[in-house]
């Protein structure tokens, strides 16, 4: 039963170095902690025609801005045009998630091509869940792997307003980062001290189901000269779920540091303490009463399956990460960054069984699991420029290594049968028993280079990379010891052409591995091994076209993806698999942003995807068939409500495959919601009020009832639904300096 209960598994990119106006150059230079504002560079430069002249006059702009949009490092390990980048790459800024009034990683990519969101529906937020072209996809912050415990109770979440910005990376990206999925990877930045001598902000914000929140930012010199740079995050929120018999409590703080100023060698310091001591509920409600009418009719959409007096979930995690670059000269940098972090979770709950014992009964059962991890890694690397005849080499040679310490203790156990029609939520709970205790070392090396080749228009990218990975799990309980000991190859070619009118047709292939765990046998049982890693390969071409001289960008992408090595579970009572699984995800996306053009913030993205499973027959459970979304924000430049800013969006999510039920496959209807948001600069209405922001958002503003998602085990009895989230409404007002 903990399988069907079990979450699905699921770069930095620093902020602004080079602010670029129409077809730029790209900015090759080693990027620096917060350099956001006010820095002498050169203007970007036209590409000339062919056989043209290039300018000699180089004009200074004095930047006051983030990086834009139109930019992003996840790709390449390197601040490069999105124009100039052979894959999808979508991009969430810090203005954009404040616009929309987004809390949580889920709530960010909801308008991005190719997710299916919110896998756990509107109550289940204590992770982040969702796919990626079908593929549940790793989080990787400031560059580094958020590392999940084995069994995946154990994962962190980072509170999304200490982030400057989110990087969604579309396909296989071993080549630069090791383990990862088919699908891609989310990478997000934190914010890092600027080049600002004094600033900050408070935003206090308060909304539907007792929503509150207290938002602090402050940073600036440390010393005269701007040698020593801070800053200081932090956060207290808390809001009831829409089930109103839980809730959730976060207390966050993260204080970061960089050393060099200026100076050809930076050292950033980042320190992160969250605590949640309490985090919602992680159940949902059975798949007949909710997708399928039950005798009695539906089940009201804040019903809880759990008790409230034995629930808990408390999580404590805590990091310090270090970034280091060093610019040799014009041509050559070095840059290494590390991470310790600690992340400590206990957890218990009652959950439904997925299925009626009579009419009006729903069994239920108790879980619980303690998990630790400490986990350990560094990613390092050379950079470096060369020529060769008339073209341009963009050299990266980098090593990065990976350590994990986790242990488990999981308990199980029955709990008292619930009414649907007169719910008790405070019964007695007997005690549960551990039925699994477990301690794993693992630890993962990775050498890997890229040469990135440029003749005028034309880009060609080649990575390659070789990992060793070495996993050790002891289970404490059956005495079992297991080891995982596989390497793996990974790479990856594209190529560009960005013409001088905006248009980037590219083509590119990669490949990916991700260790999997499970016990394999192709013999019947008679020799058995830990399953080796699965593997993942993928095609893409499309085409770009950024409207020159604004950040207007528009991309089209068609994919083909193939995962092999899947395990697949045989029908022998001894419990082993084969690695004969196969995956297909074959789609097609289009994306259009633009922030800002004219006062407008606009987002547009369609995906069209089908994800099948060969080893079933069937798709992919919870893989979607697609989605589309528009959000635009307007923001009045002139008149009596000059400063006001107003706008909304749209979000449709095609149906998915949920597994099958008794009665067949399921399928999760397809729905639209709606959102709005509004933002209001309160200096316009007085100068004494210069600094002060009001501003308000709504989500599912219609409050529609939809089922988000479902997971059926026929073979198990088991159908689980989760409701999507209500209408949510929250209103803020901050004041920044």
């Amino acid at each position: 039963m903990k399988s069907a209960m079990r979450r699905s598994r699921v770069v930095y990119a620093l902020p602004l170095s080079l602010l670029m106006s129409g077809e730029v150059l790209a900015a090759d230079q080693e990027e620096k902690p917060g350099m956001t504002h006010s820095q002498q560079i050169p203007a970007a430069v036209q590409k000339p025609g062919k056989g043209a002249t290039p300018a000699t006059k180089v004009e200074h702009l004095e930047v006051h801005g983030r990086r834009a949009s139109t930019f992003a490092s996840s790709a390449t390990k390197s601040n490069t045009p999105l124009i100039e980048t052979a894959q999808s790459v979508s991009v969430i800024t810090r203005n954009e998630m404040d616009i929309r009034g987004v809390l949580d990683l889920n709530q960010a990519v909801r308008y991005t091509a190719g997710i299916t969101p919110n896998l756990r529906g509107g109550v289940g937020t204590r992770y982040d869940q969702f796919q990626l072209r079908g593929f549940t996809v790793p989080t990787f912050l400031d560059g580094l792997k958020l590392q999940d415990s084995p069994t995946g109770y154990a994962t962190a979440q980072t509170d999304t307003s200490r982030l400057e910005r989110v990087e969604i990376l579309k396909g296989p990206a071993s080549a630069l980062y090791g383990q990862s999925s088919p699908g891609g990877l989310a990478a997000l930045s934190s914010k890092l001290p600027t080049d600002q001598r004094f600033y900050g902000g408070i935003n206090t914000t308060g909304g539907s189901f007792n929503l509150y929140r207290v938002d602090a930012d402050v940073g600036g010199y440390a010393t005269d000269d701007g040698f020593v740079r801070y800053r200081i995050y932090g956060t207290a929120n808390g809001q009831h779920t829409q089930l109103a018999r839980t809730g959730s409590k976060r207390f966050s703080i993260s204080p970061s540091f960089t050393f060099g100023g200026d100076g050809p060698t930076t050292l950033t310091l980042l320190g992160n303490y969250q605590y949640d001591p309490e985090n919602g509920t992680y159940g949902g409600v059975p798949l007949v009463g909710s997708l399928k009418r039950a005798s009695f009719g539906y089940l009201p959409r804040d019903f809880y399956d759990g008790d409230s007096s034995f629930e808990k979930f408390n999580r404590k995690q805590g990091a310090i990460t270090y970034i280091l670059n060093h610019r040799f000269n014009d041509d050559w940098s070095f840059s290494t960054r590390g991470r310790y972090d600690d992340l400590k979770t206990s957890y218990r709950s009652v959950y439904d069984a997925g299925y009626y014992s009579n009419t009006y009964t729903l069994p239920r059962y108790a879980f619980g699991t303690d998990e630790h991890t400490h986990n350990l890694e560094f990613d390092s690397q050379f950079k470096g420029k060369v020529r060769t005849g008339f073209l341009q080499h963009n050299l990266m040679f980098g090593f990065d290594y990976m350590q994990q310490s986790a242990g488990e203790m999981g308990y199980f156990g029955n709990a008292p049968d619930m009414d649907v029609r007169y719910p008790d939520y405070h019964m007695a709970i007997a005690p549960m028993n551990p039925y699994v205790a477990y301690q794993t070392n693992s630890h993962q090396i990775g050498v890997y280079g890229q040469d990135e080749i440029r003749w005028r228009g034309l880009v060609l990218t080649g990575s390659l990379r070789n990992d060793w990975y070495r996993s050790h799990q002891m289970e404490t309980l059956t005495h079992i010891d297991s080891n995982q000991d596989p390497s793996q190859i990974t790479w990856r070619a594209s190529g560009l052409y960005h013409f001088d009118f905006g248009l980037a047709p590219y083509i590119s292939y990669s490949t990916s591995f991700q260790p999997q765990a499970g016990i394999v046998s192709n013999d019947g049982g008679k020799t058995m091994r830990q399953a080796n890693p699965s593997l993942g390969k993928q095609l893409e071409g499309g085409l770009k076209y950024q409207i020159p001289g604004t950040s207007v960008l528009f991309t089209v992408a068609g994919f083909h993806i193939e995962q092999t090595n899947v395990l697949v579970a045989t029908n022998s009572s001894l419990g082993f698999n084969t690695e004969s699984g196969k995956v297909h995800s074959d789609g097609f996306e289009f994306e259009a942003h633009a922030e800002p053009y004219k006062n407008l913030v606009l987002t547009a993205a369609i995906s069209v995807q089908k994800v099948h499973d060969d080893s079933t027959g069937k798709p992919l459970i919870q893989s979607g068939k697609g989605n589309a979304s528009l959000f635009a924000f307007y923001t009045l430049p002139s008149g009596p409500a000059k400063g006001l800013g107003f706008g909304g969006g749209m979000r449709y999510t095609a149906k998915a495959y949920g597994g099958e039920a008794s009665y067949g496959s399921v399928w999760v209807p397809q729905y639209a919601l709606f959102d709005g948001s509004l933002r209001y600069d309160l200096a316009q209405l007085s100068p004494s009020l210069r600094g002060w922001t009001a501003a308000a958002s709504v989500r599912n503003i219609f409050d529609k009832r939809f089922v988000a998602n479902c997971l059926a085990y026929a073979s198990y009895g088991q159908e689980f639904c989760y409701y999507g989230e209500r209408r949510n409404a929250q209103a803020s007002i901050g004041y920044t300096w």
